[in-house]
C-alpha cells in the first residue's frame, strides 16, 4: 500500500481530500494536525484505525513535518492560513506558509529516496491578480502578480516556488479556486464586500476537491503530469460573475433581492483576484474529478445540509438584512467603508479614486452585463483581450534560446541574465533581473510556465497598477480602464 502524507487535513479542502482517501482503502494515511480540543473531536473516529496515523504537530515545526514526509509515496501540501485569517494577519500568513513550504522541502529532500516520492503543492488563483473583463480569461503560465495589499497572494507566490525550485524531481502546483462548500452560505464576514461585481471566479466543489486530490495518488496518473502547473476548477457551468455568485447565493436561500439588502458603494471596484479558465480541463482529462452538477442544483445541494433553521431565511427583511450586513463594511480596518473614510492607500487600490467612488450612483452603475461563458465564442465576439507572454509558447521551454528568454523577462519589464550553458536542463535555476533592479533566481518553469517573478517586489507590494515598467501589469490595467 502507498503511504500518503496530507498537511491541512482538518481544513475544509485537506478533510474532503481525507475523506476522498479513506474511502478508497488503499492508502496508509498520514496526517498532521494541531492538537486542539476540537481536531481531537474530529479524528477521534480514526485514532485507532490501521490505515489512519495522527501526527499531533504543526507545519511550522520540521521535525513533526518531518515524520510525516518519512517513508511516504506522496506529500499533499494543502496546509496553511487562508482568508479570512489572512486579512487579519497578513506577515503571520507570509511566515506560516512559507515556512512550512520549506520544511516540506528540507524533509523531502533528506529522504534516501527523494526521486520517487512526489508531492503536490496547493497553489491559489489569487497569483493571478486582479483579471477582470476583458482580461477575464486566462491559463496557468500566464505571469502572476499579488495586488496590492494581499499577502495572501504572496505568500503562495513565494512558498509555490519554494517547491517548484527545490530540486524535488516530482512536484506539481494544483492552484486551487474559490471552493463551494455547505457553510459558506452562513459565512458573514468583511471580504464579501472586498470583491468588485464585475469580476470573475470559476468555482470548484468541495467533494471535486476531494476527488481530485486522491485521484492524484493513484498509479494510472502518468508520468507526463508531474512538473507542471494546473488551474483547478468545476467545468464550465461554474463560471460565474462575481455579481452572479451574489444572487444566486439569496436566490437559494430564499432572501430578498441583494440589490435590496445591499449598498452599491459596498463593494470594491477592483484589486480582487479570479479569472475563467482556458485550460481546466486538462486537469480533469488528467484525475477525472468532477461530479458534473449544474451548478444551481449544487446551491440547492449545499442548502439541504445546513441547520434546520436556514430554511426559514425567507423570512427575513430586507431592511434587517441590510441592517446587518452594515457593520460589516465599517466596523474595522478590513472593511471597505473604513477605507473610504480611513485609509487612502487601500481606498486607492480598492476603489480607484474619489470621482470613481462618487460616480456609484446606484446599481446601473456596478452591474455588469452577462458575459460568455464559452471562450472560443468570447473570442469571435470580442469579448476578451489575449494577453502575450515575451515568447513563443508552440515551442517547449526547454527548446528556447538566450534571445527569446529575453524577450520573456523583457515582457515583464526585466532582464534575463544566463547562465547559458543551463539552457534547456530541466529544473535548472537562472539569474534574473526585474524591472526594479531586484536580482532573482528562479527556474524557466517557475517564471515561464507557472508565470513566476520577482518575490522582493511581490512583498513589498511595489505592483501597483500604476507601474510602467512592467509590460503585464500595465497591459492588464489599461484594458480593465
Amino acid at each position: 500500500m502507498k503511504t500518503v502524507f496530507l498537511t491541512g487535513a482538518t481544513g475544509n479542502m485537506g478533510w474532503a481530500g481525507f475523506s476522498e482517501l479513506y474511502k478508497k482503502q488503499k492508502f496508509n494515511i498520514r496526517i498532521l494536525a494541531r492538537d486542539s480540543k476540537k481536531n481531537r473531536k474530529l479524528l477521534k473516529p480514526y485514532m485507532n484505525d490501521s490505515l489512519v496515523t495522527i501526527i499531533w504537530g504543526d507545519l511550522m515545526k520540521y521535525e513533526d513535518v518531518l515524520e510525516g514526509v518519512r517513508g511516504s509515496d506522496y506529500v499533499l501540501h494543502v496546509g496553511g492560513m487562508v482568508s479570512p485569517a489572512a486579512d487579519y494577519y497578513p506577515e503571520k500568513t507570509l511566515k506560516v506558509n512559507t515556512t512550512a513550504a520549506q520544511n516540506v522541502v528540507k524533509a523531502v529532500l533528506a529522504q534516501p529516496n527523494n526521486e520517487n516520492i512526489k508531492v503536490a503543492y496547493i497553489g491559489s488563483v489569487s497569483q493571478y491578480g486582479d483579471r477582470r473583463k476583458p482580461v477575464h480569461w486566462g491559463a496557468a503560465g500566464d505571469p502572476s502578480f499579488a495586488g496590492p495589499f494581499d499577502m495572501y497572494a504572496v505568500s503562495k507566490c513565494k512558498a509555490e516556488r519554494i517547491i517548484v525550485d527545490s530540486g524535488i524531481k516530482k512536484w506539481v502546483s494544483l492552484r486551487q479556486t474559490a471552493i463551494l462548500y455547505p457553510a459558506i452560505l452562513k459565512a458573514v464576514n468583511s471580504t464579501v464586500f472586498h470583491v468588485p461585481l464585475a469580476g470573475v471566479l470559476e468555482w470548484v466543489t468541495i467533494e471535486d476537491s476531494g476527488r481530485l486530490l486522491a485521484n492524484l495518488c493513484e498509479d494510472s496518473v502518468p508520468e507526463e503530469f508531474w512538473n507542471h502547473f494546473y488551474n483547478v476548477s468545476s467545468g464550465k457551468d461554474y463560471r460565474l460573475s462575481n455579481y452572479e455568485f451574489e444572487n444566486l447565493f439569496f436566490d437559494t436561500l430564499g432572501l430578498p433581492s441583494m440589490e435590496k439588502c445591499f449598498e452599491p458603494q459596498w463593494f470594491a471596484l477592483k484589486n480582487f483576484h479570479g479569472m475563467w479558465y482556458k485550460d481546466a480541463d486538462i486537469l480533469e482529462d488528467y484525475l477525472h474529478f468532477r461530479a458534473n452538477i449544474p451548478v444551481k442544483d449544487y446551491f440547492q445541494s449545499m442548502k439541504k445540509r445546513l441547520p434546520w433553521y436556514f430554511s426559514l431565511s425567507f423570512l427575513a427583511p430586507a431592511f434587517a438584512i441590510k441592517l446587518f450586513m452594515k457593520q460589516f463594511t465599517e466596523k474595522d480596518s478590513t472593511c471597505t467603508q473604513y477605507w473610504v473614510k480611513n485609509n487612502t492607500e487601500k481606498f486607492a487600490a480598492y476603489y480607484g479614486s474619489r470621482e470613481e467612488y462618487d460616480n456609484i450612483k446606484s446599481w446601473d452603475d456596478v452591474r455588469p452585463v452577462p458575459m460568455e461563458k464559452d471562450y472560443e465564442l468570447a473570442l469571435q465576439k470580442g469579448d476578451v483581450v489575449e494577453l502575450d507572454r515575451g515568447y513563443d509558447r508552440t515551442c517547449s521551454i526547454y527548446e528556447l534560446t538566450a534571445e527569446q528568454l529575453q524577450s520573456a523577462a523583457q515582457f515583464r519589464g526585466g532582464h534575463f541574465l544566463g547562465p547559458k550553458d543551463k539552457i534547456g536542463t530541466p529544473g535548472a535555476i537562472f539569474d534574473w533581473e526585474c524591472e526594479h533592479g531586484h536580482h532573482f533566481q528562479a527556474s524557466l518553469e517557475s517564471v515561464l510556465e507557472g508565470g513566476a517573478w520577482c518575490d522582493e517586489c511581490n512583498v513589498g507590494n511595489v505592483y501597483v497598477e500604476t507601474s510602467p515598467k512592467n509590460k503585464f501589469i500595465s497591459q492588464v490595467s489599461s484594458v480593465q480602464h
